[in-house]
């Protein structure tokens, strides 16, 4: 199983693969991810770590609370979604990369 790994290079690669997951987990943070809902009468938007950061409600929700509620629960489900579909690719493209174990 482990015939065509060269064990003295593990400290190296794992190494590299630190470095390229704090690479990988800054260029996520800084993404930003958008979802809307309701025709776009709701807009949310968080960064790469899940933090919601911005939420823009239209106006001809004000009056309608329960529309309202309903919208900004799928537009928040949505984009916290969309984070969690980026983090998996990050981890697939990361996981990837250790293919290079082998001699």
């Amino acid at each position: 199983m482990f015939e065509n790994i060269d064990f003295s290079k593990m400290g190296d690669m794992l190494k590299e693969v630190q470095d390229q997951a704090k690479k990988m987990e800054e260029e996520s943070k800084n993404k930003e991810f958008i979802a809307k809902s309701g025709g776009g009468l709701v807009k949310v938007s968080a960064n790469g770590n899940g933090e919601i950061i911005d939420i823009f409600i239209d106006d001809s929700l004000l009056e309608d609370k329960e529309s309202m509620q309903i919208l900004l629960i799928s537009g928040i489900n949505d984009v916290l979604k969309m984070v969690e579909e980026n983090k998996k690719f990050i981890a697939s493209k990361m996981l990837g990369s250790l293919g290079g174990i082998e001699k």
